[in-house]
């Protein structure tokens, strides 16, 4: 990082499995951080179209639940395909507003559509897609929606905002995964996220801590309300108010809080990041410098083409 940058940190509910409506509200919620100085607008895991709640998603277990298949197929339905239509609005938003842009997706490949992803967006202020990742190995009930990911995308990336990289959920609790951001010399990691526990703070503490990197966690925010009336598996959520209550924050590479963490509620976190900071509290502890052994360990990442 050479010089300051203020960061926003989106937590906000999505128009449900509604792929298009998302794409409006995530542009206008892009406006106003940018409107507010922000040069990097980071949006939770799985954003568009929203996140595959366990309070549902549980039921794609089911052998031949009609239901189920229903919500599996809406879900497919209104991913995002790369390239595609959506994708292009996506990169028009961060072009439009000439800012960094991360976004979590279900991504949809148009050569094998029968297999969904969940994935990572970095667009740049000028529109191209700079990084694109798909979470390595999904979570409990998210293996019954996605399929596993690859190495793509596992690095950070210079950028004029800093070297910017990140991880989706629970593969920040990959080791390896970790390291390969830190040996790319990250410096703004982000850790999108659809934990709302108590213990995923600690877990935030812990990444920012070791990487001495600053660490941008937005977090899904849900209410059974913001599902559509006629969703196959509504039976399911009726009963409850907040599906998932969100918990974003802002960390600084000493582990402490910037912003948040911010629950229960909509809302955009922000934080002025110091380059200076990294510079503290890296004279002590460099995970991929020299508090790195590379005689003794050696880290390989196989990764696609592109």
């Amino acid at each position: 990082m050479k010089e300051p940058v203020k960061a926003a940190c989106v937590q906000a509910e999505p128009a449900i499995l509604n792929r298009e409506a998302t794409i409006d509200r995530l542009d206008a919620l892009t406006a106003e951080a940018a409107a507010a100085g922000a040069r990097l607008v980071v949006f939770p895991e799985a954003f568009v179209p929203a996140y595959p709640s366990s309070v549902w998603a549980k039921a794609l277990a089911g052998w031949a639940d009609p239901r189920a298949k229903a919500a599996f197929a809406l879900l497919a339905r209104e991913a995002v395909s790369i390239p595609g239509p959506a994708a292009d609005r996506i990169a028009q938003t961060a072009a439009r507003h000439d800012v960094w842009l991360v976004t979590g997706i279900t991504e949809i490949d148009s050569e094998r559509p029968g297999t969904l992803y969940n994935t990572l967006l970095f667009h740049a202020p000028n529109g191209s897609l700079a990084l694109h990742h798909r979470k390595l190995v999904p979570t409990n009930h998210e293996r019954l929606v996605w399929g596993p990911g690859d190495g793509r995308g596992l690095r950070a990336i210079a950028t004029d905002v800093g070297r910017l990289g990140g991880l989706i959920c629970w593969e920040n609790y990959m080791p390896l995964a970790r390291f390969a951001l830190y040996e790319s010399g990250v410096e703004i990691y982000v850790a999108s996220t659809a934990d709302d526990g108590a213990a995923w703070q600690a877990t935030l503490v812990h990444i920012a801590r070791e990487s001495r990197a600053f660490v941008i966690a937005p977090s899904h925010f849900q209410r059974a309300s913001g599902y559509p009336h006629d969703f196959p598996l509504r039976q399911l959520i009726d009963g409850h108010e907040i599906i998932g209550r969100g918990g974003s924050a802002i960390l600084g590479p000493d582990g402490g809080y910037l912003a948040g963490p911010l629950y229960d509620e909509e809302g955009i976190l922000y934080a002025d990041l110091e380059p200076s900071r990294l510079l503290e509290e890296r004279q002590r502890f460099d995970p991929a410098g020299h508090y790195h052994r590379p005689d003794v360990f050696a880290l390989r990442v196989s990764a696609p083409d592109g």
